[in-house]
């Protein structure tokens, strides 16, 4: 265990409901519009007389991603707009209890700024097979038109993978004997997910498959030095700026301290920054920002000191 997980631990510091630029609860939001909004036309239409087959035909494909292209260039925006929406509770309890598990490691260990990227990358991956598994496989041409996708599985496949892949020796329940790897969590999970899915809808499961191995990618990348995600975070504070076009933008100023000795090979003195709980708590939210890997060497030696004190 690192020693950022140490103190973590320590403290008792948990995500909650209330803080502050939390992706991981924006996202299971979004997800609970997904299934509220359709539920709620849907009670309509029944109220009013309508059978729920209205609902499905005329109302659900504008939401949901169809398989046949025509049908996709009258609504393309369900590439995006069908890995949100869920027409069954179940199947949307299961999956935000999937995406708390693995997306709160993930926001842990990496910041905020990757989930979000993670999840789309995945769920658009997942489209494009699923689509093209049913152009391509002669056998599901004939019910092309009828056949639709939905739900957040293949952009949580990703955020398992990835997750998994950034921390692959992660554990989890640490009171049973150490804990268990993360790695057993993840394979129970794909397992679930295939049983559920089934081997006769090919589509649906190269779709899931599809938006695992995006988020393995994601994260080999990540560590090669290019972050899939950071044109996302511009075009998002691109898009605040023009919807504020009042804010000031500041540019941090950077400094740097010169010091300057003769004492050949001996250092005249050894700094150590002054521990403050404030200091620390930047140093977390810096972690919950932006993630454990971007910590300096004076910050990882705070979090050690503080550890190894009790601070």
């Amino acid at each position: 265990m690192g020693e950022s997980e140490r103190y973590i631990d320590r403290r008792a510091r948990k995500i909650t409901l209330g803080e502050d630029n939390n992706a991981l609860v924006a996202l299971i939001a979004i997800n609970a519009f997904g299934l509220i909004i359709p539920g709620l036309i849907r009670l309509i239409y029944i109220l009013t007389d309508s059978s729920a087959a209205v609902f499905a035909s005329r109302i659900l494909p504008w939401f949901i991603l169809p398989a046949k292209l025509a049908t996709l260039a009258k609504a393309p925006w369900t590439i995006l707009s069908y890995m949100f929406v869920h027409t069954h509770i179940i199947a949307a309890f299961t999956n935000m209890l999937w995406l708390w598990a693995f997306g709160s490691i993930l926001q842990d260990m990496a910041g905020n700024k990757k989930i979000f990227p993670v999840y789309l990358y995945g769920g658009i991956a997942g489209a494009i097979v699923f689509i093209a598994t049913n152009y391509a496989i002669p056998q599901l041409r004939p019910f092309i038109s009828s056949s639709f996708f939905e739900g957040a599985s293949a952009s949580i496949m990703a955020v398992a993978i990835a997750t998994t892949a950034l921390a692959p020796d992660y554990r989890i329940f640490r009171m049973l004997n150490g804990g268990i790897p993360l790695w057993v969590l993840t394979i129970l999970f794909i397992i679930i997910d295939i049983a559920s899915v089934g081997t006769a809808a090919p589509a649906y499961l190269l779709a899931h498959l599809t938006g695992g191995l995006t988020g393995f990618l994601f994260i080999v990348a990540l560590r090669r030095g290019y972050d899939g995600g950071a044109w996302m975070l511009r075009f998002y504070n691109w898009f605040l700026d023009l919807c504020n076009p009042d804010k000031k933008i500041l540019t941090p100023q950077k400094t740097k301290e010169k010091l300057f000795y003769k004492t050949g090979n001996q250092k005249p003195f050894e700094k150590h920054s002054i521990i403050t709980q404030q200091r620390i708590d930047e140093i977390l939210d810096k972690i919950n920002q932006k993630g454990f890997h971007l910590l300096s060497e004076e910050e990882k030696n705070i979090l050690k000191r503080a550890g190894e004190s009790d601070f």
